[in-house]
């Protein structure tokens, strides 16, 4: 009487594979909403790639600063426990057309892996503490990070490739204004360029697709860094009411 190993009796079923994460994103971005869908959109994103031990070994970058930007290889960690969908609906297409999960960067996959090219802005180190600052970031804060690759323009960058749905950058027309007491607390605050890393931030419309047809003022609220950030939205206008520090992060 034979048996069968594990694989002959399972030739469907792959080995169970575990991801150690290397390092957590700490992001101005506090929550899903408002993200920006792609990398780049937001130059005035800027955040922290905190490494883990052991991987906050400063051996393990020599070389990198020669790169000015990464591939960095993360975690949807928000979405990871709600499974994944073989088809969805992107929001480029509205929120109405569905088409295969494959064809789209959407955090509901079988598992639950993203992609981002970021600027390298600094490499630092403290003591025991080594962190990267990037830019043009689109992760939230607490991101898990399981790799980092150098970006190589010459084989990443392919000038022929065709883009399907999504061929050329969003057409981002939403105009973005403040009251004057939002413009008080940007000029006050010590975060630097906080009122051009809104105004870019809003400029995307973070809404959903069927919200975009609306035709009447509707509030809104998000956390950006460490303010609750009141705006509403008309058409193609947002104006932004009140930046209110966080509970977490009053004085």
């Amino acid at each position: 009487m034979s048996t069968l190993s594990p694989s002959e009796a399972q030739p469907n079923k792959s080995p169970a594979l575990t991801l150690d994460p290397i390092g957590i994103i700490r992001s101005p971005y506090k929550e899903k909403f408002a993200v920006p869908r792609q990398p780049g959109l937001v130059s005035q994103a800027q955040a922290q790639l905190e490494m883990l031990p052991p991987y906050n070994e400063p051996s393990a970058f020599r070389g990198l600063a020669e790169f000015s930007h990464l591939w960095l290889v993360f975690v949807f960690h928000q979405t990871q426990d709600k499974g994944w969908n073989p088809t969805v609906r992107p929001p480029r297409l509205g929120g109405n057309e569905r088409v295969g999960v494959f064809a789209t960067r959407s955090t509901f996959r079988p598992n639950p892996l993203g992609l981002s090219v970021v600027r390298l802005l600094d490499m630092c180190k403290d003591g025991n503490k080594v962190w990267l600052e990037l830019g043009g970031v689109d992760l939230v804060d607490g991101t898990p990070v399981v790799d980092i690759k150098p970006y190589l323009p010459w084989v990443d960058a392919v000038p022929d490739a065709h883009g399907g749905f999504a061929p050329a950058p969003p057409d981002l027309n939403m105009e973005v204004i403040f009251t004057p007491a939002a413009e008080l607390v940007c000029a006050r605050s010590h975060i630097p360029n906080l009122q051009q890393f809104i105004s870019e931030v809003l400029a995307q419309d973070p809404r959903p697709a069927y919200k975009r047809q609306q035709q009447h003022w509707q509030e809104y609220g998000v956390r950006l860094h460490h303010y609750n950030v009141r705006f509403e939205v008309f058409g193609h206008l947002t104006r932004v009411l009140s930046l209110e520090i966080m509970p977490d992060n009053a004085q």
